[in-house]
Protein backbone atom coordinates (compact mmCIF):
# COMPACT_ATOMS: atom_id res chain seq x y z
CA UNK A 1 0.00 0.00 0.00
CA UNK A 2 1.27 3.29 -0.62
CA UNK A 3 1.55 6.36 1.74
CA UNK A 4 2.14 5.72 5.25
CA UNK A 5 -0.24 5.18 8.57
CA UNK A 6 1.15 6.43 11.61
CA UNK A 7 0.78 6.21 15.05
CA UNK A 8 2.18 9.21 17.52
CA UNK A 9 2.59 8.72 20.90
CA UNK A 10 2.76 12.17 22.16
CA UNK A 11 4.32 12.85 25.74
CA UNK A 12 6.42 15.67 27.46
CA UNK A 13 9.68 13.59 27.71
CA UNK A 14 8.91 11.19 24.67
CA UNK A 15 7.77 10.39 21.51
CA UNK A 16 6.54 6.89 19.93
CA UNK A 17 6.08 6.48 16.82
CA UNK A 18 5.72 3.35 14.08
CA UNK A 19 3.98 2.46 11.25
CA UNK A 20 1.08 -0.02 10.53
CA UNK A 21 2.34 -3.38 9.61
CA UNK A 22 6.45 -1.78 9.17
CA UNK A 23 8.64 -3.11 11.75
CA UNK A 24 10.99 -0.35 12.64
CA UNK A 25 9.88 2.03 15.79
CA UNK A 26 11.15 5.44 17.15
CA UNK A 27 11.50 6.52 20.57
CA UNK A 28 12.65 10.47 21.24
CA UNK A 29 12.52 12.83 24.08
CA UNK A 30 10.34 15.50 23.26
CA UNK A 31 13.02 18.18 22.49
CA UNK A 32 13.85 20.85 20.25
CA UNK A 33 17.09 22.74 19.66
CA UNK A 34 17.64 25.20 16.86
CA UNK A 35 21.44 25.51 16.13
CA UNK A 36 23.15 29.32 17.49
CA UNK A 37 24.65 29.78 14.32
CA UNK A 38 21.64 29.33 11.53
CA UNK A 39 18.05 28.23 11.07
CA UNK A 40 19.02 24.44 11.49
CA UNK A 41 16.35 22.29 13.77
CA UNK A 42 17.11 18.72 15.35
CA UNK A 43 14.93 16.81 17.70
CA UNK A 44 15.63 14.03 19.97
CA UNK A 45 19.02 12.40 21.34
CA UNK A 46 20.63 14.89 18.11
CA UNK A 47 19.18 17.44 19.75
CA UNK A 48 21.04 16.78 23.23
CA UNK A 49 24.01 16.36 21.18
CA UNK A 50 24.18 19.69 19.84
CA UNK A 51 23.24 21.06 23.02
CA UNK A 52 26.39 19.61 24.95
CA UNK A 53 28.80 21.09 22.78
CA UNK A 54 27.54 24.22 22.88
CA UNK A 55 26.22 24.57 19.04
CA UNK A 56 22.64 24.59 19.91
CA UNK A 57 19.48 25.75 22.40
CA UNK A 58 17.36 23.12 23.80
CA UNK A 59 13.17 23.63 24.41
CA UNK A 60 12.00 20.46 26.37
CA UNK A 61 8.00 20.01 27.94
CA UNK A 62 6.47 21.21 24.24
CA UNK A 63 3.16 19.87 25.01
CA UNK A 64 2.86 21.70 28.31
CA UNK A 65 4.21 24.66 26.37
CA UNK A 66 1.76 24.42 24.02
CA UNK A 67 -1.24 24.33 26.87
CA UNK A 68 0.56 27.57 28.95
CA UNK A 69 0.84 29.51 25.48
CA UNK A 70 4.89 29.23 26.30
CA UNK A 71 6.96 31.28 24.10
CA UNK A 72 10.93 30.46 24.24
CA UNK A 73 13.75 32.62 22.70
CA UNK A 74 16.06 30.62 20.23
CA UNK A 75 18.59 32.74 18.45
CA UNK A 76 16.88 36.33 19.20
CA UNK A 77 13.81 35.07 17.80
CA UNK A 78 10.79 34.02 19.93
CA UNK A 79 8.85 31.31 19.10
CA UNK A 80 5.26 30.15 20.30
CA UNK A 81 4.55 27.02 21.59
CA UNK A 82 2.94 25.11 18.38
CA UNK A 83 5.31 27.10 15.97
CA UNK A 84 8.15 24.94 18.08
CA UNK A 85 5.87 21.39 18.02
CA UNK A 86 4.69 22.16 14.27
CA UNK A 87 8.59 22.19 13.23
CA UNK A 88 9.36 19.23 16.23
CA UNK A 89 6.93 17.21 14.61
CA UNK A 90 7.69 17.64 10.83
CA UNK A 91 11.40 16.31 11.57
CA UNK A 92 9.46 13.29 13.59
CA UNK A 93 7.47 12.59 10.62
CA UNK A 94 10.60 13.07 8.59
CA UNK A 95 11.83 9.64 10.29
CA UNK A 96 9.32 7.29 8.81
CA UNK A 97 9.12 9.16 5.20
CA UNK A 98 12.69 8.77 4.93
CA UNK A 99 12.96 5.26 6.20
CA UNK A 100 9.88 4.08 4.21
CA UNK A 101 10.58 6.27 0.95
CA UNK A 102 7.05 7.56 1.21
CA UNK A 103 6.16 11.05 1.27
CA UNK A 104 2.29 10.94 2.06
CA UNK A 105 0.98 9.73 5.84
CA UNK A 106 -2.47 8.71 4.36
CA UNK A 107 -3.66 8.54 8.33
CA UNK A 108 -1.89 9.87 11.26
CA UNK A 109 -3.42 8.86 14.18
CA UNK A 110 -1.78 10.89 17.45
CA UNK A 111 -2.47 9.34 21.06
CA UNK A 112 -1.95 11.62 23.96
CA UNK A 113 -2.39 11.38 28.13
CA UNK A 114 -5.05 13.17 27.96
CA UNK A 115 -7.04 15.08 25.17
CA UNK A 116 -7.50 18.50 25.70
CA UNK A 117 -9.17 20.56 23.41
CA UNK A 118 -6.60 23.36 23.42
CA UNK A 119 -3.69 20.91 22.57
CA UNK A 120 -6.04 18.95 19.70
CA UNK A 121 -6.69 22.46 18.07
CA UNK A 122 -2.91 23.13 17.98
CA UNK A 123 -2.45 19.88 16.78
CA UNK A 124 -4.80 20.23 14.16
CA UNK A 125 -2.72 23.60 12.97
CA UNK A 126 -0.13 21.64 12.92
CA UNK A 127 -1.41 19.32 10.52
CA UNK A 128 -2.33 22.26 8.04
CA UNK A 129 1.83 22.78 8.14
CA UNK A 130 2.31 19.27 7.74
CA UNK A 131 0.23 19.63 4.62
CA UNK A 132 -2.00 16.82 5.64
CA UNK A 133 -5.42 17.33 5.46
CA UNK A 134 -7.13 17.26 8.08
CA UNK A 135 -9.29 14.37 7.77
CA UNK A 136 -6.58 12.21 7.64
CA UNK A 137 -5.70 13.58 11.04
CA UNK A 138 -7.42 12.01 14.19
CA UNK A 139 -6.26 12.68 17.99
CA UNK A 140 -7.00 9.93 20.78
CA UNK A 141 -6.53 9.16 24.30
CA UNK A 142 -3.82 7.00 25.68
CA UNK A 143 -7.35 4.96 26.42
CA UNK A 144 -8.61 4.62 23.59
CA UNK A 145 -5.02 3.49 21.92
CA UNK A 146 -4.61 0.84 24.47
CA UNK A 147 -8.45 -0.55 23.64
CA UNK A 148 -7.14 -0.72 19.48
CA UNK A 149 -4.11 -2.39 20.45
CA UNK A 150 -5.75 -5.07 22.50
CA UNK A 151 -8.53 -5.84 20.42
CA UNK A 152 -6.31 -5.82 17.55
CA UNK A 153 -4.58 -8.77 19.24
CA UNK A 154 -6.16 -12.81 19.68
CA UNK A 155 -9.19 -13.07 21.47
CA UNK A 156 -8.03 -15.06 24.62
CA UNK A 157 -5.89 -12.10 25.03
CA UNK A 158 -9.14 -9.65 25.74
CA UNK A 159 -11.48 -12.64 26.68
CA UNK A 160 -11.72 -11.31 30.29
CA UNK A 161 -10.50 -8.12 31.39
CA UNK A 162 -7.18 -6.33 30.57
CA UNK A 163 -5.09 -3.91 32.67
CA UNK A 164 -2.33 -1.91 31.43
CA UNK A 165 0.92 -0.46 33.87
CA UNK A 166 1.85 2.61 32.45
CA UNK A 167 5.01 4.09 34.45
CA UNK A 168 6.99 6.78 33.24
CA UNK A 169 9.55 9.39 34.48
CA UNK A 170 7.23 11.20 36.35
CA UNK A 171 3.65 9.64 36.71
CA UNK A 172 1.86 6.31 37.20
CA UNK A 173 -1.40 5.61 35.05
CA UNK A 174 -3.63 2.20 35.42
CA UNK A 175 -5.58 1.48 32.27
CA UNK A 176 -8.43 -1.11 32.50
CA UNK A 177 -10.64 -2.81 29.79
CA UNK A 178 -14.04 -4.80 29.81
CA UNK A 179 -15.91 -6.06 27.12
CA UNK A 180 -19.07 -6.23 27.76
CA UNK A 181 -21.47 -8.66 25.34
CA UNK A 182 -25.34 -9.48 25.67
CA UNK A 183 -26.15 -6.44 24.33
CA UNK A 184 -27.66 -5.08 20.83
CA UNK A 185 -23.87 -4.26 20.02
CA UNK A 186 -20.64 -5.56 22.19
CA UNK A 187 -19.39 -2.65 23.71
CA UNK A 188 -16.01 -1.62 25.19
CA UNK A 189 -15.29 0.53 27.89
CA UNK A 190 -11.95 1.37 29.31
CA UNK A 191 -10.95 3.50 32.30
CA UNK A 192 -7.93 5.51 33.01
CA UNK A 193 -6.52 6.18 36.37
CA UNK A 194 -3.68 8.28 37.18
CA UNK A 195 -2.15 6.55 40.36
CA UNK A 196 -1.18 8.61 43.08
CA UNK A 197 1.50 6.46 44.27
CA UNK A 198 3.99 7.68 41.41
CA UNK A 199 8.00 7.66 41.75
CA UNK A 200 10.57 9.77 40.25
CA UNK A 201 12.22 7.08 37.98
CA UNK A 202 15.31 7.86 39.88
CA UNK A 203 14.47 6.16 43.10
CA UNK A 204 15.34 2.89 40.47
CA UNK A 205 19.14 3.50 40.51
CA UNK A 206 19.86 2.55 43.70
CA UNK A 207 18.78 -1.28 45.48
CA UNK A 208 16.56 0.64 48.25
CA UNK A 209 14.70 3.05 45.94
CA UNK A 210 14.14 -0.08 43.80
CA UNK A 211 12.53 -2.05 46.78
CA UNK A 212 10.75 0.85 48.14
CA UNK A 213 9.48 1.11 44.07
CA UNK A 214 8.81 -2.89 43.60
CA UNK A 215 6.46 -1.87 47.39
CA UNK A 216 4.28 0.96 46.15
CA UNK A 217 3.52 -1.57 42.46
CA UNK A 218 3.01 -4.32 44.42
CA UNK A 219 0.44 -2.50 47.22
CA UNK A 220 -1.20 -0.47 43.77
CA UNK A 221 -1.41 -4.16 42.35
CA UNK A 222 -3.27 -5.87 44.88
CA UNK A 223 -5.50 -3.09 45.14
CA UNK A 224 -6.45 -2.62 41.50
CA UNK A 225 -6.58 -6.61 40.64
CA UNK A 226 -7.88 -8.31 43.41
CA UNK A 227 -11.48 -9.81 42.95
CA UNK A 228 -11.20 -9.79 39.47
CA UNK A 229 -10.45 -12.02 36.57
CA UNK A 230 -8.07 -10.80 34.09
CA UNK A 231 -7.29 -12.62 30.90
CA UNK A 232 -4.09 -10.12 30.36
CA UNK A 233 -1.86 -7.86 31.75
CA UNK A 234 0.14 -5.04 29.93
CA UNK A 235 3.55 -3.37 31.00
CA UNK A 236 4.47 0.05 29.36
CA UNK A 237 6.72 3.22 29.51
CA UNK A 238 10.40 3.68 30.83
CA UNK A 239 10.46 2.39 34.24
CA UNK A 240 9.31 -1.18 32.49
CA UNK A 241 12.93 -0.98 30.36
CA UNK A 242 14.09 -3.53 33.16
CA UNK A 243 12.33 -5.28 35.73
CA UNK A 244 15.24 -6.45 37.92
CA UNK A 245 13.24 -4.13 40.84
CA UNK A 246 9.96 -5.01 40.38
CA UNK A 247 10.52 -9.01 42.03
CA UNK A 248 7.17 -9.15 44.08
CA UNK A 249 5.44 -6.98 41.78
CA UNK A 250 5.90 -9.10 39.05
CA UNK A 251 6.04 -12.00 40.82
CA UNK A 252 1.65 -10.85 42.06
CA UNK A 253 1.23 -10.06 37.99
CA UNK A 254 1.93 -13.67 37.26
CA UNK A 255 0.17 -15.26 39.50
CA UNK A 256 -2.56 -16.95 36.93
CA UNK A 257 -2.23 -13.95 34.35
CA UNK A 258 -0.71 -13.37 31.06
CA UNK A 259 1.97 -10.82 31.08
CA UNK A 260 3.03 -8.58 28.26
CA UNK A 261 5.39 -6.26 27.54
CA UNK A 262 5.58 -3.45 25.15
CA UNK A 263 7.02 -0.09 25.31
CA UNK A 264 5.10 1.12 21.82
CA UNK A 265 1.56 -0.34 22.68
CA UNK A 266 -0.21 3.37 22.57
CA UNK A 267 1.59 3.98 19.01
CA UNK A 268 0.51 0.66 17.75
CA UNK A 269 -2.79 1.01 19.35
CA UNK A 270 -2.80 4.48 16.95
CA UNK A 271 -1.65 2.84 14.23
CA UNK A 272 -3.89 -0.40 14.19
CA UNK A 273 -6.82 2.78 14.10
CA UNK A 274 -5.44 4.90 11.74
CA UNK A 275 -5.57 1.39 9.31
CA UNK A 276 -9.19 1.12 10.35
CA UNK A 277 -9.91 4.46 9.42
CA UNK A 278 -9.47 2.90 5.68
CA UNK A 279 -11.59 0.04 6.19
CA UNK A 280 -15.16 0.53 3.98
CA UNK A 281 -16.41 -1.52 7.31
CA UNK A 282 -14.58 -1.31 10.48
CA UNK A 283 -12.73 -4.32 11.47
CA UNK A 284 -13.59 -3.44 15.33
CA UNK A 285 -17.77 -3.40 15.27
CA UNK A 286 -18.07 -2.66 18.99
CA UNK A 287 -18.98 1.00 20.72
CA UNK A 288 -16.06 2.18 22.41
CA UNK A 289 -16.70 4.04 25.50
CA UNK A 290 -13.36 5.59 27.19
CA UNK A 291 -11.89 8.97 27.71
CA UNK A 292 -12.22 10.72 24.24
CA UNK A 293 -15.32 9.19 23.23
CA UNK A 294 -18.67 10.35 24.61
CA UNK A 295 -20.22 8.43 26.92
CA UNK A 296 -23.98 8.86 26.26
CA UNK A 297 -25.83 9.21 23.23
CA UNK A 298 -27.94 12.68 22.51
CA UNK A 299 -30.96 12.54 20.78
CA UNK A 300 -34.35 14.59 19.75
CA UNK A 301 -37.82 13.40 19.45
CA UNK A 302 -39.36 14.11 16.23
CA UNK A 303 -42.24 13.95 13.96
CA UNK A 304 -42.03 12.83 9.90
CA UNK A 305 -44.17 11.64 7.94
CA UNK A 306 -47.08 11.89 10.76
CA UNK A 307 -44.23 9.26 12.37
CA UNK A 308 -42.71 9.82 15.97
CA UNK A 309 -38.79 8.42 16.14
CA UNK A 310 -35.70 10.13 17.49
CA UNK A 311 -33.14 11.68 15.74
CA UNK A 312 -29.81 10.91 17.12
CA UNK A 313 -27.84 13.86 16.90
CA UNK A 314 -24.39 12.01 18.59
CA UNK A 315 -24.10 8.68 19.79
CA UNK A 316 -22.20 6.96 22.70
CA UNK A 317 -18.98 5.73 21.65
CA UNK A 318 -18.34 9.08 19.06
CA UNK A 319 -14.87 10.62 19.39
CA UNK A 320 -16.49 14.22 21.47
CA UNK A 321 -13.90 16.45 19.13
CA UNK A 322 -14.82 15.04 15.52
CA UNK A 323 -18.66 14.71 16.50
CA UNK A 324 -20.72 17.51 14.90
CA UNK A 325 -24.26 17.72 14.06
CA UNK A 326 -26.49 20.53 12.38
CA UNK A 327 -30.56 20.10 11.57
CA UNK A 328 -33.42 22.58 10.86
CA UNK A 329 -36.65 21.62 12.59
CA UNK A 330 -39.66 23.52 12.94
CA UNK A 331 -40.93 23.39 16.65
CA UNK A 332 -44.91 22.60 16.67
CA UNK A 333 -46.59 24.56 19.89
CA UNK A 334 -43.37 24.84 21.86
CA UNK A 335 -41.24 27.28 22.70
CA UNK A 336 -38.19 25.40 23.30
CA UNK A 337 -35.71 23.06 22.01
CA UNK A 338 -35.58 19.15 24.02
CA UNK A 339 -32.40 16.73 23.85
CA UNK A 340 -32.91 13.17 25.59
CA UNK A 341 -29.42 12.43 26.92
CA UNK A 342 -29.22 8.39 27.38
CA UNK A 343 -26.19 6.93 29.13
CA UNK A 344 -24.48 3.68 28.72
CA UNK A 345 -27.60 2.94 32.11
CA UNK A 346 -30.95 3.99 30.25
CA UNK A 347 -32.47 4.51 33.77
CA UNK A 348 -30.04 7.29 33.91
CA UNK A 349 -31.57 9.21 30.99
CA UNK A 350 -32.81 12.73 31.52
CA UNK A 351 -34.25 15.50 29.36
CA UNK A 352 -32.75 18.82 28.76
CA UNK A 353 -34.98 21.61 27.63
CA UNK A 354 -33.36 24.51 26.54
CA UNK A 355 -36.01 27.72 26.03
CA UNK A 356 -36.00 29.52 22.87
CA UNK A 357 -35.02 33.24 24.41
CA UNK A 358 -35.67 36.04 21.95
CA UNK A 359 -36.68 34.44 19.36
CA UNK A 360 -40.18 36.08 17.87
CA UNK A 361 -43.67 34.78 18.35
CA UNK A 362 -45.04 33.77 15.63
CA UNK A 363 -48.12 31.45 14.48
CA UNK A 364 -47.24 26.93 14.95
CA UNK A 365 -44.93 25.58 12.94
CA UNK A 366 -43.63 29.09 11.63
CA UNK A 367 -40.58 29.03 12.92
CA UNK A 368 -37.53 27.13 11.14
CA UNK A 369 -34.49 26.45 14.01
CA UNK A 370 -31.16 25.78 12.84
CA UNK A 371 -29.47 23.40 15.75
CA UNK A 372 -25.97 22.88 15.66
CA UNK A 373 -24.30 20.99 18.33
CA UNK A 374 -20.19 19.76 18.99
CA UNK A 375 -18.37 19.33 22.91
CA UNK A 376 -16.34 20.62 24.67
CA UNK A 377 -15.44 17.44 26.03
CA UNK A 378 -17.03 14.01 26.94
CA UNK A 379 -19.38 15.06 29.27
CA UNK A 380 -19.97 19.25 27.82
CA UNK A 381 -22.31 19.81 24.93
CA UNK A 382 -22.50 22.94 23.73
CA UNK A 383 -25.75 24.10 21.43
CA UNK A 384 -26.20 26.68 18.93
CA UNK A 385 -29.83 27.85 18.30
CA UNK A 386 -30.90 30.19 15.24
CA UNK A 387 -34.11 31.85 14.31
CA UNK A 388 -34.06 30.55 10.46
CA UNK A 389 -37.62 32.03 10.37
CA UNK A 390 -40.13 30.66 7.46
CA UNK A 391 -39.71 31.98 3.79
CA UNK A 392 -40.99 35.47 3.05
CA UNK A 393 -43.96 35.54 5.45
CA UNK A 394 -41.81 35.35 8.61
CA UNK A 395 -38.39 36.42 7.42
CA UNK A 396 -35.34 35.02 10.17
CA UNK A 397 -34.27 37.61 13.12
CA UNK A 398 -31.00 37.65 14.91
CA UNK A 399 -31.99 35.41 17.53
CA UNK A 400 -29.32 33.09 18.90
CA UNK A 401 -29.19 31.23 21.61
CA UNK A 402 -26.27 29.63 22.71
CA UNK A 403 -25.83 27.10 25.69
CA UNK A 404 -23.52 24.31 27.55
CA UNK A 405 -24.64 21.58 28.54
CA UNK A 406 -23.53 18.71 31.40
CA UNK A 407 -24.20 15.20 29.52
Amino acid sequence: MDGLIIGLDLCDAYTRLCCHEREKTWCLPTVICRKKDDDEWYVGEEAYAYTLVGEGIIVDKLVKMVMKDGTATLGGVKYEGTTLLKIYLKKILALAKEEFFSDEVKELVITLEKVEVKLMDALMYCADYLEIPRDRVHIISHTEGFVYYVLSQKKEVWNNQVAVFDLSEDSLHYHELKVQRGMKQMTVVAEDEALEESFNLDILNTPSGGKLADKILSSCAERLLSKKLFSSIFLTGKGFERQDWAGDFMKLLCSRRKVYMDQELFARGAAFKGMDYLHEKTSYPFICVCEGRLHSTISMKVLHKNRESQLIVAAAGDNWYESRSSVDLIVDNQDYVEFLVTPMDPKQKKLVKIPLEGFPKRPERTTRVGISVGFLDEKTMAVVLKDKGFGELFPASDAVVRQEVMI
